[in-house]
């Protein structure tokens, strides 16, 4: 699998965010729109400069949903809108996203985002994954093994969007298709001793990012989702090689990030978070 090369700085490069408005303002700034403007129609297309050569890609996991609503249509548990469960907030929040990388990193990183199906082996070619609505993913036989091999080679995965008790069991009948062994692979707490939150931003401060929701109901939760949980699951040398994001939704803050009734504190907190992600994948 072809390796990312560790960020320019490395484990040394360390960015203080002075106020997490300049999150929102580097996202107007980029895209060319004020702060209280919603962003255009991205279009479900690979956009200009999404082929160029760069240091890291983003790639969003494609799979078969266990609710039906494999590839790009579809309805499974939480997909919505007639869409596949996989593709949630897509493609803007992995967009908004990587302007935020873009700006507030030194990483090269490609403008658009990839899509990769867990059928095919094209997954070695993009070795950070993040996939959402993971309640509801299967997988076959083969997929598993391939997931299995991705990661074992280095690749990093990072899930995200899933709520409470019942979609953390979900969550773990097609987790333990990949990783059968619980005993050698368990999910484990990460705490605020773990590297992978201090490797670019030190937060020892998390907190609950809500979805949209939270602009009409209040709520930071969702189902009985009431606290968040940051979990993962290592590689045989420690290494973190899949981050569990539960009882939060970090995509849709970056895709929200725009609007000025979201909140601004969980945009900076998403973007945080998932540039401490990309950064240890680079650099682990």
């Amino acid at each position: 699998m072809p390796a990312l090369r560790e960020a320019h700085g490395g484990h040394s490069m360390k960015l203080v965010l002075r106020s997490a408005l300049v999150t929102v303002a580097v996202l107007a700034m980029a895209t060319g729109l004020y702060g209280f403007q919603r962003m255009a129609n991205w279009g479900e297309v690979t956009g200009p400069g999404g082929n160029e050569q760069a240091e890291f890609s983003w790639s969003r996991l494609l799979y078969s949903s266990s609710m039906g609503g494999g590839g790009y249509g579809g309805f499974g548990r939480g997909g919505g809108y007639g869409r596949a469960t996989w593709s949630r907030d897509y493609p803007k929040a992995d967009r908004q996203f990587l302007i935020a990388l873009n700006r507030l990193t030194r990483i090269n990183g490609r403008s658009t985002e990839q899509v990769v199906s867990v059928d095919s082996d094209d997954i070695f070619n993009y070795p950070f994954m993040y996939a959402v609505q993971v309640q509801t993913w299967s997988f076959t036989d083969d997929e598993s093994k391939r997931l299995r091999e991705f990661m074992l080679k280095g690749g990093f995965l990072m899930v995200d969007d899933f709520h409470g008790t019942d979609d953390w069991e979900g969550f773990m009948e097609g987790l333990r298709q990949i990783f059968p062994d619980a005993q050698r692979w368990p999910v484990v707490d990460l705490t605020d001793k773990d590297e992978i939150f201090h490797v670019l931003y030190d937060m020892d401060d998390r907190f609950q990012v809500p979805g949209e929701q939270y602009v009409y109901s209040g709520r930071t939760y969702e189902k009985d989702g009431y606290v968040a949980k940051w979990r993962g699951v290592r590689d045989d040398d420690g290494r973190v090689m899949i981050a569990i994001c539960h009882n939060m939704h970090l995509g849709d803050a970056w895709e929200w990030a725009d609007d000025p009734a979201y909140p601004e504190q969980f945009a900076s907190m998403a973007f945080r978070v998932g540039l401490n992600y990309v950064m240890y994948s680079m650099t682990h």
